[in-house]
């Protein structure tokens, strides 16, 4: 068997024994040896993963970053000379790739030459399984008018925390921090969904969930044939939740899709995997977790931005790509398993802080001016809303204001500005080499 030489990038940061699992997964392609480089680039050397990976695996080439580069800063470390190679492969050091997914992006190629990226199917791992929540609900007033219901600040499975790996599904205000030494929380509308982590066979774990109120309540918890209610207090209490229902198999990314107000999305998120999306399909852009490039395209494109550090450097890139006439694929029969923000867990102040900055800096770099500043403007006006809601009202009620939610847009606000001259300075290039018009672009929007 022959085939283009394909490099494999994995970019590890204290990825520990994840990364040496998605080496090793990656060991077991079906594709020539011969034809396929892997390399590693290692941005945390203190971890000792690359020493570990010259002992063990031998044939995989480490480049030392020197300092955390982030995933755009080290991806391009990788992709710098690309003599003699066909396509390049992006996988996240906590996948683990199924055997045929190198070949199914290969295939995917054959959609025609304006294809420049195929992308897999990124499924959570492990499985899940579903737990609801139902509440009274109660409004704070003045600056906070949102139906309360309980507030949830952990979750454990089997005795181990799965707060961070838990995903809350509908039904939640999205994640709020009281003070900047407290953990994250979120809280319900009254009727909520969360999934759980749980192993793919076996009998399910045992589970328990953190729960508070601003007032006492009681909380009814469902999951599969088993319903509890647990009386709910202002003090954090746990309760104990039996796991019943079926094991879901969850789509993380089936490619990724353009949002109204220019938000990037994973397609799919969320979604059980039954099926839907078993058909390759033409996406707006790409997911940089999983992902096949060709060496034409990232020559026509260009490499990441560096300053994007992390997250929407893909969909940077992609859009460059779009506005250039590349077309971009989804192929459902490489299957890619994600152990899901394993090095940057969504909604840590981390994550809040470049997906905010890294939203606007994108849109400033290729979007229509009318789309950038609109966007701009509103981030700050939503930010008044949080001041509002988090600074203003508990005074009014003479409780503790928070100000931790504006503080960090607000930074965040001020990294994107930081950058704002040297994005416009890129925006005059990249959209100098536009071949496809705005319009066509924005109709993506229509297409979720």
């Amino acid at each position: 068997m022959t085939g283009p030489l394909v490099r494999v990038v994995v970019v590890n940061y204290q990825g520990g024994d994840l990364t040496m699992r998605c080496l090793r997964s990656v060991e077991r392609t079906d594709w020539p040896p011969e034809r396929l480089q892997v390399v590693l680039v290692d941005n945390s050397p203190s971890d000792g993963v690359a020493a570990r990976v010259r002992e063990q695996l031998p044939h995989v080439r480490v480049l030392d970053a020197g300092t955390n580069r982030g995933f755009a800063g080290g991806c391009n470390l990788a992709m710098a000379d690309l003599d003699g190679v066909d396509h390049v492969a992006l996988l996240n050091n906590d996948a683990v790739v199924e055997p045929a997914w190198l070949l199914s992006l290969v295939d995917g190629f054959e959609a025609g030459p304006a294809v420049g990226a195929a992308s897999a199917k990124i499924l959570f791992s492990p499985c899940f399984v579903d737990i609801e929540l139902h509440s009274p609900t109660s409004m704070r007033g003045f600056g906070d008018r949102r139906p309360l219901g309980v507030r949830l600040s952990g979750v454990q499975v089997d005795g181990s925390d799965a707060f961070n790996s838990a995903q809350l599904v509908e039904g939640f205000w999205g994640v709020e921090h009281e003070r900047k030494e407290q953990a994250p929380f979120q809280w319900t509308a009254g009727d909520a969904r969360l999934r759980v982590p749980v192993p793919d066979a076996g009998a399910l774990p045992g589970c328990r969930l953190q729960l508070a109120a601003d007032e006492d309540r009681t909380v009814t918890v469902t999951s599969g044939p088993h319903r509890v209610q647990h009386r709910v207090t202002p003090e954090p209490t746990w309760c104990a939740v039996p796991l019943g229902g079926g094991r879901l198999r969850i789509v993380n990314n089936v490619g990724s899709t353009l949002l109204p107000g220019g938000y990037g999305a994973d397609r799919g998120y969320l979604e059980p995997d039954r099926g839907q999306y078993d058909r390759c399909e033409e996406v707006f852009a790409w997911c940089g977790g999983a992902v096949l490039l060709s060496r034409r395209y990232l020559e026509s494109v260009g490499l990441f931005d560096d300053r994007f550090f992390l997250y929407y450097e893909d969909f940077d890139l992609s859009w460059r790509g779009r506005s250039q006439g590349w077309r971009h694929v989804f192929v459902p029969t490489s299957v890619v398993h994600h152990v899901h923000s394993a090095s940057t867990v969504v909604g840590s102040r981390l994550f809040a802080h470049y997906n905010e900055r890294n939203r606007l800096l994108m849109l400033t770099r290729n979007a229509p001016g009318r789309l950038a500043i609109r966007e701009a403007l509103r981030y700050l006006l939503v930010t008044g809303s949080y001041a509002r809601r988090d600074l203003l009202s508990p005074l009014i009620r003479r409780r503790r204001p928070s100000g931790e939610a504006v503080y960090r847009r607000l930074r965040a606000f001020a990294a994107y500005l930081h950058l704002l001259p040297l994005a416009l300075r890129d925006r005059r290039r990249i959209r100098s080499r536009r071949t496809v018009p705005d319009r066509e672009l924005l109709e993506w929007m229509e297409k979720r």
